[in-house]
């Protein structure tokens, strides 16, 4: 188990010193593949720029647990005072861009992975992914990916979660909306203002509650984020532009949502997109019956991840924390990665195992 450990911080080091933006992730993609190589794996495949695999004893008869964090980072912003891509161990953390996310996640999933990998007799065939494009939701992460692999039935979805299980993730949708009135003179009573119209609609997205409410994820919350209206003092507006956010959850549909938001609204509705949709697992599904065993907290996720792309059940886990995702001086204790790779481990021993059981 040390030598796994070892050898899981090991790849992160050179993860994080290996430059992996969003769409930009070839160079990662192919220290992955050939890590992957170098410890056995027969056939590791790469397509765009995620790599899988599946474990030795794959029995196309059985179900799939797909194990999946990605390796694409965000931009480091200007807050950093260490230089991002060199990792550095201080006091126990290891810092780097991309180290609590996902970093620390994926390669406990990979060193999990491997314990697994020429194990017979599974209960669930094992199939790694390791994803580009999360941090964007591009269409060349998990979304193009999930065609081309065996289908599982099931996954974790390694993110820094404090190795508690997110058993349900808020969904999310951006709308561009315009209020449309007529242009006038300010100093006279003419026109008709394009702004009032769509405070009365910003009124109503900041009061609005949604009749039904999610057990794990709470309200649907809606937020106006950004407007843009009129081009000088004395000119009555005829339009007025503002952005609303929205984060769905597992009670109603991306397009339930948006039609009950339509019902009221007066103003012109453009949803940018609507593909990122709220996930859930039943609380009685196997693994997280075998995390809640294992001790694991369950609760609702208001950040998004790959789960959101994937029409699968899943549990979001992993090592690290949330709160420094995106952060200046990123970081993860080496603690939180030997702990996550041993939680992962005893998680896929009581689950592997659970079809036996029953």
């Amino acid at each position: 188990m040390k030598k796994l450990i070892h050898k899981a911080t090991e790849l992160l080091k050179q993860l994080i010193s290996t430059p992996s933006l969003s769409k930009e992730e070839d160079k990662t993609a192919n220290l992955i593949f050939n890590f992957l190589k170098n410890e056995g794996v027969e056939e590791p495949h790469i397509y765009l720029n995620n790599v899988w695999a599946v474990n030795t004893y794959f029995d196309p008869a059985k179900e799939t647990l797909m194990l999946n964090s990605h390796h694409d980072t965000v931009k480091p912003n200007n807050g950093y005072t260490r230089p991002p891509f060199e990792p550095q161990i201080e006091e126990g953390k290891l810092f780097g861009l991309g180290s609590n996310d996902a970093g620390g996640p994926l390669v406990s999933l990979i060193a999990a992975f491997l314990h697994f990998y020429n194990t017979p007799n599974l209960a669930y065939n094992l199939l790694l992914a390791c994803t580009a494009e999360e941090e964007i939701s591009g269409k060349n992460g998990i979304v193009a990916l999930m065609p081309v692999i065996p289908q599982p039935s099931v996954a974790i979805i390694g993110e820094p979660t404090l190795m508690d299980m997110a058993i349900a993730e808020k969904g999310l949708m951006v709308l561009e909306c315009t209020a449309h009135g007529v242009a006038g003179h300010a100093a006279r009573n003419e026109g008709e203002n394009a702004i009032y119209k769509a405070l009365k609609d910003m009124e109503w997205i900041q009061s609005y509650e949604f009749p039904l409410q999610s057990k794990t994820l709470g309200p649907v919350k809606m937020t106006t984020t950004v407007i843009h209206a009129g081009s000088q003092h004395n000119v009555i507006p005829d339009r007025c532009h503002f952005t609303i956010d929205v984060r769905t959850t597992d009670v109603y549909s991306n397009e339930e949502t948006l039609a009950i938001i339509k019902e009221h609204l007066k103003s012109k509705i453009d949803p940018k997109s609507l593909r990122l949709n709220p996930s859930s697992i039943a609380i009685e599904h196997p693994l997280v019956k075998a995390g809640i065993s294992l001790g694991m907290a369950t609760y609702g996720s208001p950040t998004l991840s790959d789960q959101s792309l994937i029409d699968i059940p899943s549990v979001k886990l992993g090592p690290g924390d949330s709160a420094r995702s995106h952060t200046p001086d990123e970081f993860i204790y080496v603690d939180e990665i030997e702990d996550g790779i041993e939680k992962y481990i005893k998680l896929l021993e009581l689950f592997l195992n659970c079809k036996t059981k029953n």
